[in-house]
């Protein structure tokens, strides 16, 4: 009954811990639902074979999405043969994709994959309207609104083609005759099984695995979401790290500000603590009380959140579509699994939250309590000088190592760790730095004519634990925010300096509205432009390869040569390697490099040298790697004028458009999730505000009080408790900033000089100043608020 009690009389000084609890475990609970629901799942387009034979798959390091090894044209013929004789298989199809993008009304289709007509069995999709496609014929999808007979222009790999509509089909993709699709389409990759109506899909799989052999693995039912693609598979990996940083942010942050509000609790509550303990009460009595009370806010506060979670968990899913961090299709599936998990990891973080302030509690003596004075003048704990002594030095001697780097070494993460340090240093020693900087910063309040301004002063540095309480939450998210959104923009645009500064061409020609740039749009006007796609290993290991010419590579300012030179790429059978494969490999000029190519087929081209920094494992020439990739695309081609007739899904820009445009996707995605901790994080310091200010306004209500009786009026004694919240947001605002931009600037120098590039400084001050706007007004109102009733 006592924690019950407690809790109504004290629900004020509570009601931050269930707003951040409740707030946190809302998005813990969303971010577990979501988590659970991004596994890998049945391409759409493949969910009408039961049975598929894939090329082996090799394990990779988190994070790596390279394609695995296609089999070779005669595996796949060898293949196709005895899977399509096993009992029971209507046909065994290979699955052959490629680049295939209608036009329509000038622009291109959103769809912009192809595939073989005989694929078109391995979807639930059916024919709609029409035939299927012969040659010079195109199937499309029926939501692109193309009637059967008309004509329409499709890019390809090779450049725009026009096609007779055959027919339309109620389902995503561009369908060509299959002799059409063979040459355009690289490897194959996996092939479906077809079965015959009645047939046992368990007796066609097991023959399926006897006639594989060693060629191939076989999958069945939710086993088919190894085929995903790999762009997928890297958009839902990326979703994950998202998912993730929020769910621990959220569980983290929410800890913290419990913890605080209990802190501040157990303050104000010492001389009840105290004559609990006169009156017999043991300290593990007081400790189980103070336990009570958290688990009783932490566990409706966590239903409650939890609860919410499952209600926005499908409106989280559609929001990680349209941002891009989850594949079109993605859906939030309500499991109870995951909002289980997040209520354990509410009340975890409860109780981890009160472990300390029940600590503090119970170890209050009853004459300390009774005999304790008003003023807030007790020391700060020797564990908390030592602690933040020691994160203050950690972050100097890091912000030393960045500033003096010479950018061969991790500079960024030196100079987050500088920063992350001071910033956790300074918020433990909050308490005896504020009060020196307060006077400082106060100091021309106290020389005007009004008492205001005194008092302002006096009370900050009187009540040091409620100022420090205020500009801590303020100075972490301000640093933070600063630290962070500055990294980003300052690399973003460092990145674009460099690209401009080392590309030597006129003009450049770019994608518009298609993944790449065919082969036509890539050589109109003389423009230059080289091919990126994989090769392969004898064991099956990828690596990257470059189809180049020693002119385009000259212009880009890529490949440092270490040895050989650049003019083995203007013939077949010869290639550079990077130098860390030429030393891991034992190449070196005149070696054998065995490798196979995206066509399955194989090669043993010479070494003809060694590069360093050129964008890739391996360089070959660009009509060798053509031949044996008919599907890769050129992501860009450059000018040696201003112009050139491109055509449709391209255009021409100049060298700084397309510094700055060219990583504009994953610039995007990186400032999404940026934006989304900051949100994120001022929410938090938001709610850590306004519990100060209302927990705090409960021990000042004598004070306030007083002022009215000396003269003082509501409205000076609101003005005057707001003027207090706002310098101590302004005090943690100027520490973040401290703290934030030197090792901002220390990351750029070392930046510039790894880049060998002048890079500028890049702070998105208008989200910054959007932070501490909301601080301010948050910090203001709840202060106000709180103190209105005992200003009257």
């Amino acid at each position: 009954m006592t924690a019950f009690a407690t809790l109504r009389e004290r629900w004020p000084s509570f009601a931050g811990g269930f707003a951040v609890l409740f707030l946190g475990m809302a998005m813990v609970s969303t971010s577990f639902l979501a988590l659970a629901s991004s596994g890998a799942e049945v391409p759409d387009r493949l969910a009408g074979a039961p049975v598929f034979v894939s090329v082996p798959v090799l394990e990779r390091d988190d994070g790596n999405f390279a394609p695995d090894r296609p089999w070779s044209p005669e595996t796949v013929a060898a293949l196709e043969e005895r899977l399509g004789a096993i009992p029971g298989v209507a046909r065994a199809v290979p699955d052959r994709t490629f680049y295939a993008q209608p036009v329509i009304d000038g622009r291109p289709a959103v769809s912009d994959r192809g595939y073989a007509w005989s694929a078109a069995l391995l979807a639930p999709y059916r024919l709609v309207e029409g035939r299927a496609p012969r040659d010079g014929e195109v199937a499309l999808d029926r939501s692109l609104g193309v009637a059967p007979g008309a004509r329409v222009s499709v890019l390809t790999v090779h450049g725009p083609a026009t096609y007779a509509v055959s027919g339309t089909v109620d389902g995503p993709g561009v369908y060509l005759s299959d002799a059409q699709a063979a040459p355009l389409s690289a490897g194959v990759r996996a092939i479906g099984l077809v079965t015959k109506p009645g047939a046992d899909v368990s007796a066609v799989a097991e023959a399926a695995r006897t006639a594989a052999g060693a060629d191939g693995t076989v999958h069945t039912g939710d086993g088919r979401s190894v085929l995903e693609p790999r762009a997928d598979e890297r958009t839902r990996w990326i979703g994950l790290q998202v998912l993730t940083g929020m769910s621990a942010l959220s569980a983290f942050v929410s800890m913290l500000v419990v913890g605080s509000t209990f802190a501040v609790g157990v303050a104000q509550r010492r001389r009840e603590f105290g004559l609990l303990r006169a009156v017999g009460a043991t300290p593990r009595q007081v400790r189980r009380m103070v336990y009570g009370e958290a688990l009783l806010v932490g566990v409706t506060a966590t239903a409650a959140g939890v609860t919410a979670g499952a209600a926005l968990g499908p409106v989280l899913g559609d929001v990680l579509v349209a941002a891009g961090f989850e594949p079109p299709g993605f859906t939030v599936r309500l499991t109870p699994l995951p909002l289980a998990g997040a209520f354990a990891v509410g009340v975890l973080v409860t109780l981890a939250g009160v472990w300390s302030a029940s600590r503090r509690a119970a170890r209050v003596r009853p004459l300390e309590a009774l005999r304790e004075a008003e003023v807030d003048d007790r020391p700060m704990p020797r564990a908390r000088w030592i602690a933040g002594a020691v994160c203050c030095a950690l972050g100097l001697a890091a912000a030393a190592r960045a500033g003096s780097s010479d950018g061969s070494d991790s500079f960024v993460m030196s100079g987050l760790v500088a920063a992350m340090g001071v910033i956790a240093g300074l918020a433990l020693l909050s308490p005896a730095v504020v009060p020196p900087v307060a006077r400082l910063v106060s100091w021309p309040l106290s020389r005007g004519r009004g008492a205001t301004g005194m008092l302002v002063r006096e009370s900050a540095l009187t009540a040091v634990r409620r100022t420090a309480a205020t500009a801590t939450p303020v100075l972490v998210t301000v640093g933070c925010a600063v630290l962070i959104t500055g990294m980003v923009q300052t690399t973003a645009a460092g990145f674009a300096a460099v690209r401009a500064t080392t590309i030597r061409a006129d003009a450049v020609v770019v994608p518009d509205g298609t993944p790449g740039l065919t082969d036509a749009a890539a050589s109109a006007g003389g423009a230059e432009s080289y091919l990126f796609t994989g090769v392969y290993e004898p064991d099956g290991d990828p690596l990257s390869a470059i189809g180049a010419t020693p002119e385009v590579l000259a212009r880009v300012g890529e490949a440092e040569v270490v040895s050989g030179s650049l003019d083995a790429l203007r013939d077949e059978d010869w290639v550079l390697v990077a130098d860390w494969l030429a030393e891991d490999r034992g190449l070196r000029p005149g070696s054998t490099l065995r490798v196979s190519f995206e066509d399955g087929t194989s090669a043993s081209p010479t070494v003809a040298g060694v590069v360093r920094d050129a964008g890739a494992d391996v360089l070959l020439s660009r009509e060798w790697l053509r031949r044996h990739d008919p599907a890769a695309l050129a992501s860009e081609a450059y000018l040696a004028g201003t112009s050139a007739p491109v055509g449709a899904g391209a255009r021409v820009v100049d060298v700084p458009t397309y510094a700055a445009e060219a990583d504009a996707a994953e610039d995007r995605l990186v400032w999404i999730a940026t934006v989304l901790l900051v949100v994120v994080t001022t929410a938090y310091a938001g709610v850590a505000l306004v519990n100060t200010m209302v927990t705090s306004a409960a021990g000042r209500a004598r004070d306030l009080a007083v002022l009215r009786l000396a003269g003082a009026t509501r409205r000076q004694v609101l003005g005057t408790v707001a003027a207090e919240s706002a310098l101590a947001v302004l005090l943690g605002t100027g520490l973040g900033l401290v703290v934030a931009l030197p090792a901002l600037l220390g990351m750029r120098g070392a930046f510039a000089t790894a880049m060998n590039a002048d890079v500028p400084l890049v702070v998105p001050w208008p989200l910054i100043a959007g932070v501490v706007a909301a601080c301010l007004v948050l910090a203001a109102c709840a202060t106000v608020l709180a103190a209105r009733p005992s200003a009257r």
